[in-house]
């Protein structure tokens, strides 16, 4: 969970910006389009993000926080709706990307999940942080949807100004980046690294000791340390994207106008939301075509910015996310990849502010790419898509959203990356099957059975059947719509992924009541495996 902006010091007026400065980018009349999140890698053109083919590709997310914090894993999975169950209702709703904050204590070795409803999600008891982070990855890349890993604090105690503490230096945050990257690397479902969220200033000018843009000292200066950090990545997996946010202030320190030094003020944002120098000050990476910029942008129910009691609001807002970070992606400079905004909408100001900036945007496929704060409901400040429950959604802010979410298609079908499916021709009939018995406990038991296509054609659409002993009931299931009927069991395919490629496997999840059992004359459209 992010803290808000507390800038502290008064903040001087915005400056206006001049109508003519920023020059609109050049696209494409018709751009390729991928569908959903695309195929591979993504990378960059311009302000685009694109696929391994070529296609613009644009991440419309949401965050699922927790593993930041003193759980060390997603928040939520204490309540009743599986794990498996949100991150279907994210698809469902358009959800395409899935930012994932995390803090370094979390990635030590030893490192517990706290917070899991065993009963719920009984394939999580006993795994570590990384190994549930895992599991959200896997089941996440089969519906299509994408993964931002996000360096949140460096422990679960708090954020922090600088991207290293007294106790987290940089070598640790660089060299657990490094670890991620190779731990998924090959795994296209995963995209990128942003790199430490929320830099913000502290001290008040002209002590600054916070992070600030482009003025030159390594031990403050977010810019030199975030081409340090990506470049150190790119080294391991030169596939990723590294997202990069802004600062508050610049300098890196809070303004102080009651010194009467104007050369001590400048306008500040929101923390990790001013990208204004980056334009003269741009991050270097060695590997071309990997960086999008990445600010947060909040509403009135976050902190009371000078702007959201202009007397032209909101019409002064388009002008302040222009000179903020707008102007990168009308330059043409570099993709916008907009972190996390989000609001409880309690104030009336705040549901203009969202419509607002989400016209902003843009719309349809080459529009600026996001990740709304937040699916959990527990977020002090906004609140959440999902509702007390994490079932039910907030139909308010979702109505909002929804006209620029592009729902994810297909998935990144393992290390090959690219959505599953083939031809439709009927299948040949043939098939493979095995069986993984994963947990048990008294009274149940928790399997996954894989059926592998051998056939020389697509099954579209596939099922599954088998057969289990009198008095084996299914519990819950997964990767596919899963139902019993006396004692045969069928598991369909679901919408997302209806077709099965030859050569193709797909593993289906269940827990069952009753004696732990093998599911036996298993089928593939009928023909027995």
């Amino acid at each position: 969970m992010f803290r808000p902006t507390a800038l502290g010091g008064a903040l001087t007026a915005l400056a206006t910006v001049a109508a003519g400065v920023f020059i609109a980018a050049t696209v494409s009349t018709s751009p390729a389009v991928a569908a959903g999140t695309g195929t591979g890698y993504l990378h960059t053109n311009g302000n685009q993000i694109v696929d391994s083919t070529g296609a613009t590709v644009r991440l419309t997310g949401i965050n699922w926080f927790g593993m930041e914090t003193d759980n060390k894993t997603f928040h939520g999975l204490w309540s009743s709706n599986p794990w498996r169950g949100q991150l279907d209702k994210m698809a469902s709703l358009g959800y395409n990307t899935l930012r994932v904050p995390y803090s370094n204590d979390a990635l030590k070795p030893g490192a517990t999940a706290s917070g899991v409803n065993d009963f719920v999600n009984p394939d999580l008891v006993g795994l570590s942080p990384l190994q549930i982070l895992d599991k959200v990855i896997d089941y996440a890349g089969s519906k299509g949807m994408r993964i931002i890993l996000d360096r949140h604090r460096p422990t679960s105690a708090g954020q922090s100004p600088l991207w290293y503490t007294p106790t987290v230096s940089e070598a640790t945050w660089i060299n657990d980046w490094k670890m991620l990257a190779q731990r998924y690397a090959g795994n296209p479902t995963v995209i990128g690294a942003d790199l430490h969220n929320e830099p913000h200033a502290e001290g008040t000018n002209p002590a600054a000791t916070g992070a600030c843009w482009g003025c030159g000292d390594t031990a403050r200066d977010w810019r030199l340390a975030a081409e340090r950090a990506g470049n150190a990545i790119l080294g391991v997996q030169p596939n990723w994207l590294i997202f990069v946010e802004g600062v508050s202030c610049p300098s890196g320190g809070l303004s102080n106008v009651w010194d009467n030094d104007p050369s001590n003020d400048e306008d500040c944002g929101w923390w990790g939301g001013n990208l204004s120098k980056a334009g003269q000050f741009p991050v270097r990476l060695n590997v071309a075509d990997r960086l999008v910029y990445s600010p947060h942008e909040y509403a009135t129910s976050v902190y009371r910015q000078t702007w959201f009691d202009a007397p032209d609001y909101p019409a002064n807002m388009p002008a302040i996310w222009d000179k903020y970070w707008g102007y990168l992606y009308k330059q043409n400079i570099a993709p916008i990849m907009m972190g996390e905004f989000g609001s409880t909408l309690a104030d009336p100001k705040d549901r203009v502010w969202l419509e607002k900036l989400m016209a902003y945007t843009g719309t349809g496929v080459t529009g600026m790419s996001f990740t709304y704060w937040s699916w959990n409901p527990n977020s002090g400040d906004t609140g959440g898509i999902a509702l007390d429950d994490w079932t039910n959604i907030n139909t308010t802010k979702q109505a909002i959203l929804q006209p620029y979410l592009i729902a994810p298609s297909g998935g990144t079908g393992g290390p090959t990356g690219g959505p599953t499916g083939g031809p439709t021709d009927p299948p040949t009939g043939a098939c493979t099957a095995t069986y993984r018995q994963v947990n048990a406990w008294q009274g149940g038991f928790q399997g996954e059975l894989t059926v592998k296509n051998t056939g020389s054609a697509a099954v579209n659409p596939w099922s599954v059947t088998w057969s289990w002993p009198s008095g084996v009931t299914l519990g819950s299931g997964w990767n596919a719509t899963v139902t019993q009927s006396g004692t045969t069991v069928t598991a369909a395919a679901p919408s997302h992924a209806p077709s099965l490629a030859a050569g193709g496997s797909v593993t289906v999840g269940f827990t069952a009541n009753g004696t732990a059992s093998a599911p036996a004359t298993v089928k593939l459209n009928g023909t027995g495996c």
